[in-house]
């Protein structure tokens, strides 16, 4: 049968964490001699089911294949043993250990290590230094070497080349077709697609956990890639901003951003944001948005460029630097903001306690507090420990423990990632009341539908600069998608 002959298949592969269905149904073929990409969007499911094919993650249920007999594995170093070795998407090295300490941890050979690495035109490090201590595009080709050195039948490298200047990533790519000449396979994920076009001799698309379409990419195209990824949502309708640019003319600069890098992989990003406007920022995985978000809330210090706030220059030294000049951060992660054991209004409140020493006005406090939970819908009927709270009501407190305090320009970074519809919305609207009080937002999402919903402007970046820049009337799906995998551009603006 032909299923035996393929290097790796699975069926039917399933997997959810608690209510969150990460793999619905995934059937995927990978023959010998073959590099294989798989793509989909963010939250498609392609890490979840590297970790599945890698022995990380077990399924919840379907079935694995590798060279037509059933597997399963228990851990990483048996689907190793099997042929299996990945290089995931973050360094796998342990930066407290030496080079030396971590190849140990796996049973490599620090000999093969150091023989790959050569073959791939590289100076072997220093195996006694500590890992942490070592740049990131050397760590990941150490991540490469690692598993080249177990001799694997399916090499699967996760986005390996987002965090690679060009040379290196040639050099990954060199990898990748030897291992297909000596009649090996490799599954590639990657936001780029036209690494895809170059290199890869197939592609499968995950969409909602789903696999949606395995075609030849000499017959597909980007096009097809890209359809595939969006389904549905390619040819809906999206309605404008509510409060759009045309409706709601930008007043003064808030915030500029002019040459500013951090030494890596953000590069001469400048952009000005403006009183009223909420301005997007649309980014695949590791094109330099944390960065960005961190030099600016002063949680890094700028390599080059500048930062003003009402022509103020910040030196970014501290957050509390930024907090003071009226720039505030909403993080993702909203257990990073939360003291999740103390109550609704103890977090609303925190801010106006850091910010002065000695008593504070209880009654002031108070009616700041009450407006904030009004104005923000929060739901109080868990309010003695705000981690009993819904994720969408967390995310508004969040929010509001800033409109309790005051500032001019709001960082949002991915603040409705895992939040219910209903509630996206009412922080849409919140983000749109916001920017009419006179105030500036600046937003990263990777729901590209909420770009047209709630900004005004949207800025591109790719490969650590601002490639694109456009109305977000004009910044439907397909327009995004393209531009972030770098395929196409629009001219900044200014």
């Amino acid at each position: 049968m032909a299923d035996t002959h393929d290097a790796l298949r699975t069926r039917a592969i399933a997997k959810r964490y608690g209510p969150v269905v990460a793999l619905r149904s995934v059937d995927l073929a990978v023959r010998p001699g073959e590099i294989h990409a798989l793509l989909g969007a963010n939250g498609a499911g392609k890490s979840t089911l590297v970790k599945v094919l890698t022995g990380v993650l077990a399924p919840d249920s379907g079935q694995i294949e590798v060279a037509g007999c059933t597997v399963a594995f228990r851990s990483p170093a048996d689907a190793r043993s099997h042929g299996v070795t990945p290089v995931f998407q973050d360094p796998a090295l342990l930066p407290d250990l030496t080079v030396a300490e971590n190849l140990r941890l796996t049973g490599t050979s620090a000999a093969a290590v150091r023989d790959r690495l050569r073959e791939m035109d590289l100076a072997p490090p220093d195996f006694g230094a500590l890992a942490g201590e070592l740049p990131l595009p050397l760590l990941r080709m150490l991540d490469l070497a690692r598993a080249l050195a177990h001799r694997p039948t399916l090499l699967v490298l996760d986005e390996i080349t987002a965090a690679l200047p060009s040379d290196y990533a040639e050099r990954v790519f060199a990898v990748m077709r030897r291992t297909r000449e000596a009649g090996g396979s490799v599954l590639f994920i990657t936001h780029r697609l036209l690494e895809v076009q170059d290199i890869c001799d197939r592609a499968t698309v995950l969409r909602d956990g789903n696999d949606v379409d395995t075609h030849v990419v000499a017959e597909g195209g980007e096009e097809r890639i890209v359809a595939a990824m969006l389904g549905d949502k390619a040819v809906e309708a999206v309605p404008a901003a509510a409060g759009s640019a045309a409706a709601q003319p930008a007043g003064e600069t808030l915030l500029e951003v002019t040459g500013l890098g951090d030494g890596g992989r953000l590069k001469d990003v400048s952009f000005t944001l403006r009183a009223g406007e909420v301005l997007g920022v649309v980014a695949l995985e590791g094109q330099g948005q944390e960065e960005l978000f961190e030099l600016l809330a002063g949680d890094r210090r700028a390599a080059a460029g500048e930062v003003a706030v009402r022509g103020h220059r910040l030196t970014g030294r501290h957050p509390r630097e930024a907090v003071r000049h009226g720039v505030v951060l909403v993080p993702s992660d909203r257990q990073e903001a939360l003291l999740p054991q103390r109550s609704i209004r103890e977090n609303l409140a925190l801010p106006l306690h850091a910010r002065r020493w000695g008593p504070i006005p209880l009654d002031d406090e108070r009616r700041k507090v009450d407006a904030a939970i009004e104005r923000l819908e929060i739901d109080t009927r868990a309010q003695e420990e705000v981690r009993r709270l819904s994720g969408g009501n967390q995310q508004k407190v969040t929010i509001g423990r800033w409109v309790v305090a005051g500032f001019d320009v709001l960082l949002c970074f991915d603040l409705t990632r895992g939040i219910d519809v209903g509630t996206k919305h009412q922080i849409y609207a919140l983000l749109r009341s916001i920017a009419g009080d006179g105030r500036g937002v600046l937003m990263f999402t990777s729901e590209l539908r909420e770009v047209p919903l709630v900004c005004d402007r949207t800025l591109v970046l790719y490969g650590g600069r601002v490639t694109g820049e456009m109305p977000a009337a004009d910044a439907d799906e397909a327009t995004l998608l393209n531009a972030a995998h770098g395929l196409a551009h629009t001219e900044e603006a200014g």
